[in-house]
């Protein structure tokens, strides 16, 4: 795996369920839907990356919110 591709757990806003993306930390700051791995509904990720190309949030929200 690329020294910029992160994974992260994170927990579907609709069914719950914990699964694992991987965050590109070139990318800088994204914002794009992906459906959960679980339940197969679309997930809502704010993703923010510091100058240093940390990731310092990952934000899962409903489609519909």
């Amino acid at each position: 795996m690329s020294e910029y591709l992160e994974p992260r757990d994170v927990a579907c806003p609709y069914c719950g369920e914990t699964f694992t993306i991987v965050v590109d930390r070139s990318a800088g700051n994204q914002r794009y839907i992906e459906d959960c791995a679980v339940c197969c509904r679309p997930v809502l990720f704010d993703i923010e990356i510091d100058a240093e190309g940390d990731i310092t949030d990952v934000t899962a929200r409903r489609e519909d919110e």
